[in-house]
């Protein structure tokens, strides 16, 4: 009898990665990257949760797994989810669905095999592990970087790369224009983004983004249900590698963000549990940092909710000034004033030289709040 093995690649992106993803591939396995950014302990936990049948190094050294757990015929990816809200979930991903998203994502940029993207995202995340997927998968050619470095950016551009994925921390750090088309997730977008800039919604449950600019690709599904996103799509994950099972109703998947639509574009407001409720009052933090940024003289702002024995939750705003001196708290608050119910002005401004992230760009909630 076959057993369908999986392969935990514990390196970072390269030709070999791509080399040992074809040949589980081929073999009928399924693979699992490692994030290199996590350290030794954390990356023992994730194997030990995962239980693969074996892990490859980027030195080509392999270690065979006694506790292991076999995969399904059709499963090709697991990729461990960021644990911002608890422990990490493995999702696990059929070719079936890689497939799906990848056809939908060529058929709405207009794209095909030729098409020459640039891999600088981690290939542990999904966002990162389609660009390698669309070469292996339809051919394209692609030029690899292990970490995102603005120079090597720009000589992997005049090599010939035309395409990327990025995070909007990434996006700050380039000019935009050497690229034809940037598919731009993972965080909250800045303001006033050029034309070659495309917006996505989507998870590691979804394979990345289902919806561009906010509108769902073909072949996608959304509505909204109490305040919920819930999307049914083709590239839907099967399950978790875990004893906790996905909640679907007709195929449809509660993201877990609120959001509405307008005019036929969806608007995403947030994590449901993100929303801040101060004195049974509720602010979402997006609406609140989208009017704070357009403040003079502030560079980058987040805001989220504290405990408060009065409020139940106060309002916060961390803010990076762009100027000598930081605007106000008054200064702030009056400004919001202006366009939001009062409730939802920061009661509290701290600043802040910079604002911690994740390895995909989003806002490190608890590393900042820690910050003194």
């Amino acid at each position: 009898m076959i057993v369908n093995r999986l392969i935990a690649l514990d390196m970072p992106a390269s030709t070999e990665f791509a080399i040992h993803v074809r040949n589980a591939w081929d073999a009928g396995d399924a693979v699992f990257p490692i994030d290199q950014r996590l350290p030794q302990a954390a990356k023992d936990s994730l194997i030990a949760q995962f239980k693969p049948s074996l892990v490859i190094d980027e030195s080509g050294n392999t270690v065979n797994l006694s506790n292991f757990e076999p995969t399904n015929n059709n499963d090709a990816l697991i990729i461990a989810t960021s644990g911002s809200t608890g422990t990490p979930k493995g999702v696990v991903h059929t070719h079936d669905s890689i497939r799906a998203l990848l056809n939908m994502s060529q058929a709405r940029l207009n794209t095909d095999s030729s098409t020459h993207w640039l891999l600088c995202l981690p290939v542990s995340h999904v966002a990162g592990f389609s660009v390698l997927a669309r070469s292996i998968l339809f051919g394209n050619p692609i030029s690899i970087l292990p970490t995102f470095k603005e120079a090597e950016v720009i000589a992997k551009v005049n090599s010939g790369a035309t395409h990327v994925s990025l995070v909007p921390t990434m996006l700050r750090r380039i000019d935009p224009a050497m690229f034809d088309l940037i598919l731009l997730g993972g965080a909250a977008a800045p303001a006033d983004l050029p034309e070659n800039v495309i917006t996505t919604y989507g998870m590691t449950e979804t394979f990345g983004g289902i919806a561009y600019n906010g509108e769902p690709l073909d072949g996608v599904e959304m509505r909204i249900k109490h305040d919920l996103i819930e999307v049914r799509t083709p590239s839907l994950f099967r399950t978790y590698r875990s004893s906790e099972k996905p909640t679907l109703v007709d195929g449809w998947y509660p993201t877990g963000d609120s959001g509405r639509f307008s005019d036929g574009v969806l608007q995403v407001f947030g994590r449901l549990d993100d929303m801040i409720i101060s004195g049974g009052e509720n602010v979402w933090p997006n609406a609140v940092e989208k009017i704070v940024s357009t403040f003079p003289g502030i560079e980058r702002v987040v805001v989220s909710g504290i405990d408060d024995e009065q409020w139940g939750q106060r309002v916060v705003a961390w803010i990076v000034s762009s100027g000598a001196s930081a605007p106000t708290l008054e200064d702030v608050r009056e400004h919001i004033k202006q366009q939001l119910p009062s409730y939802c002005a920061p009661t509290e401004l701290r600043i802040v030289r910079a604002i911690p992230t994740t390895s995909l760009g989003k806002v490190d909630i608890q590393a900042l709040r820690n910050l003194k």
